[in-house]
């Protein structure tokens, strides 16, 4: 009794084991569901799906949504692109969303742009309802050395034919806010800027920013437009005390080689006074000196030095 009883179990589990994998490899409900959606796929497709480890409700599914839609698509494309590493959901959706609004977005562009790593349906979305990218805050100086900070608002719509290779929302930021600085500089005063504010905003318009991205720029509005530093006047300080410093510095070194020249003088007059015994010994032994004529000369000395004294005393 206990061996058959066991035999039973693992016949049970056998049977159990084989509708599982029998299920998985022939997904008999989606298959069913495929059927009554009005969309022909072959269980032996579907198997095959699962061999090639391709999930077939991510296939299926979508496909549905795109008969129902009354968009023709291959199983076979939409299992390659599957299998690329692409979104078949997303695309599926972006034709969608596309057909409605009467938007040409053939299967291979959609696929193209998906594989490229933008979210194609969103794309489309944007074809559609425009965005608003809104550039961080922009300083930029005018000619009278005032600064002015301004924020830019670009209402921007996608260009599916440019979505492949095209420059991204980063880019059409940079050009903006590159033409902004060029605006508000080649201005004449910041209140100029100030009071025209639509003026940047037609120049910047006027350059065709949107060259070679994936958007089309339909506006460019300033958001925001504020008063910084004197930029001009912090220059012109600056390079008064730059120039100061040199005149010190200049000073300086007049004063070191007035210092160094003095020093030179006074080195020659002690040299020159050491020459004056030896000329006197000189003169004495000559005979063109005489002896009343040292003591003489002794005494205008002593007395020299006696005034001098008295002098530094009073």
């Amino acid at each position: 009794m206990e061996a058959s009883a066991l035999i039973i179990i693992v016949a049970l589990a056998a049977v159990f084991a084989v509708i599982s994998l029998f299920f998985y490899f022939v997904p008999v409900g989606l298959w069913i569901t495929a059927i009554f959606s009005g969309v022909r796929v072959g269980l032996g497709t579907l198997i095959g799906m699962r061999l090639r480890k391709v999930p077939p409700a991510e296939i299926v599914r979508p496909l549905i949504s795109a008969t129902k839609a009354g968009i023709d698509l291959d199983v076979g494309q939409m299992e390659a692109h599957y299998l690329a590493g692409g979104r078949v959901g997303s695309v599926v959706a972006a034709l969608i969303s596309a057909d409605r609004a009467n938007i040409d977005l053939p299967w291979k562009r959609a696929t193209a742009i998906d594989l490229a790593g933008r979210d194609v349906l969103e794309a489309v979305q944007v074809s559609v309802n425009p965005k608003v990218i809104e550039t961080p805050r922009i300083a930029a100086v005018a000619k009278d050395g005032i600064q002015v900070i301004a924020v830019a608002r670009v209402t921007v719509r996608a260009n599916i034919e440019r979505l492949v290779g095209g420059a991204g929302e980063e880019t059409i930021i940079a050009r903006v806010g590159e033409g902004s600085v060029s605006s508000i500089g080649s201005a004449d005063s910041h209140k100029y800027v100030l009071e025209n504010p639509d003026d940047i905003s037609r120049r910047v318009l006027e350059r065709g920013l949107d060259a070679g991205t994936a958007f089309e720029i339909l506006s460019i509005d300033i958001a925001d437009v504020d008063i910084g530093r004197n930029i001009g006047a912090e220059l012109q300080t600056d390079q008064a005390e730059a120039d100061k410093n040199i005149a010190q510095a200049k000073a300086e070194e007049r004063r070191a080689m007035a210092v160094a020249r003095e020093q030179e003088m006074r080195a020659a007059v002690v040299e020159a006074e050491a020459e004056v015994p030896r000329a006197l010994a000189e003169a004495l032994r000559s005979g063109n000196l005489g002896v009343m004529d040292s003591y003489r000369l002794d005494n205008v000395q002593a007395d020299t030095r006696m005034r001098q004294s008295i002098a530094d005393e009073d």
